[in-house]
């Protein structure tokens, strides 16, 4: 009879036992979007996780947040994992609110849509440190760092290198004094975009004509293709891609009508190289934020004890937080002499000889103005 019972007992812990190790393999299955946790057996004390207010795969503004997430995995040792949100926007404060009850040290996500949200979330959890690693707002809650980029900087420089392509003899060039703008939306954030390319466009040919349209979205690359032909057609032979994953289609139809785009956020010519290498060599140049690079070294530093917390920061070429790719693409596509003056006007901007409004401190009436200047 006690044998019986000593079986009985063994059995029991042996079912419990495989119990437990089944809920601990499958806690990293989660149902919210999110990917599995990048955790190792040496990730150190931070636990950091990258909330994404969409979905990743628009080879621009997400994925680069995530190549940021990688590196802080890869080279910081943290245990990390991403989780996508989605583009319904009432799902984003109770997926917040989630992630700031358990035990992450760091909580990521970025874009001003999303900055009202982190502010009170990170607020109510002052426990915890919050990275926006994108936004234009300058209200900052004490637990969050927040980053901005000068992207009326580079895209002066996207701007002007436009409109020397469109008036060069490159093959797919044409006479028409005519480059194009698509936005995901007309709001201040892609409007900074808009008013730096239209500025720098017109210091190099004060004659050019603007096509711009609005999407209304970022996650339609139909619509981007749509309004990129209807620009095409118009006269357009470069346009500027700024519409996050609609923004894809702005290259299908570079590659339909076999003509130039420029990317944004992330190189997105070495993006899509692998894929369409013919769609990828009409992608002249992108105007980068190096979101990858601002998510890694505020990490970094905040593993150091050196980040400072509610500040709002602004970095630019000086600060290396923009860029215009230079890529192969870019090298064997663009001129020799587009190139140079497109280094030489980098230079100015650099040095403060050249002045660029900023839609930021702009009114309605201002961008419009702007607009209706180059209204082809």
């Amino acid at each position: 009879m006690k044998k019986m019972i000593t079986g009985m007992i063994l059995l029991m812990m042996l079912i419990v036992s495989a119990c437990s190790n089944a809920n601990q393999a499958g806690d990293s299955n989660t149902n919210d979007g999110s990917q599995p946790d990048q955790g190792s057996a040496n990730s150190g004390n931070l636990k950091v996780v990258l909330l994404v207010p969409g979905t990743l795969g628009d080879k621009s503004f997400f994925d680069a947040a995530n190549a940021g997430l990688t590196k802080v995995h890869d080279m910081l040792g943290a245990e990390t994992k991403v989780i996508e949100m989605g583009a319904d926007e009432t799902k984003w404060e109770p997926t917040f609110n989630d992630i700031a009850s358990q035990n992450w040290d760091v909580i990521i996500s970025g874009g001003s849509q999303i900055t009202e949200l982190l502010n009170d979330v990170a607020s109510r959890n002052p426990d915890k440190k919050f990275i926006n690693y994108d936004t234009d707002i300058e209200d900052t809650a004490e637990n969050v760092h927040a980053i901005s980029y000068a992207t009326n900087e580079v895209s002066f420089l996207a701007g002007a290198a436009a409109a020397l392509i469109s008036t060069s003899d490159m093959p797919n060039a044409n006479p028409d004094q005519t480059i194009g703008f698509v936005g995901g939306m007309d709001i201040p954030g892609i409007n900074t975009f808009l008013v730096g390319y239209i500025e720098g466009a017109k210091y190099v040919d004060p004659d050019i004509k603007v096509a711009i349209s609005y999407a209304g979205n970022f996650v339609n690359p139909a619509k981007g293709k749509e309004l990129s032909l209807l620009q095409y057609n118009a006269g357009a032979d470069v346009i500027f891609s700024v519409a996050g994953g609609t923004g894809l289609g702005v290259f299908d139809a570079a590659k339909e009508k076999q003509k130039y785009a420029i990317g944004v956020d992330s190189d997105q010519s070495a993006m899509i190289m692998d894929t369409d290498s013919e769609k990828a060599n009409l992608i002249v140049t992108s105007a980068i934020k190096k979101i990858d690079e601002a998510i890694f070294n505020a990490v970094a530093e905040l593993q150091k004890g050196t980040l400072e917390m509610g500040k709002f920061k602004v970095v630019g070429f000086n600060e290396s937080g923009v860029a215009l790719a230079e890529n192969n693409v870019y090298n064997s596509v663009v001129s020799e002499a587009v190139r140079a003056e497109v280094a030489k006007i980098k230079e100015q901007i650099a040095t403060g000889q050249i002045e660029i409004s900023n839609a930021l401190h702009m009114d309605t009436a201002q961008i419009d103005a702007l607009r209706n200047s180059v209204k082809p």
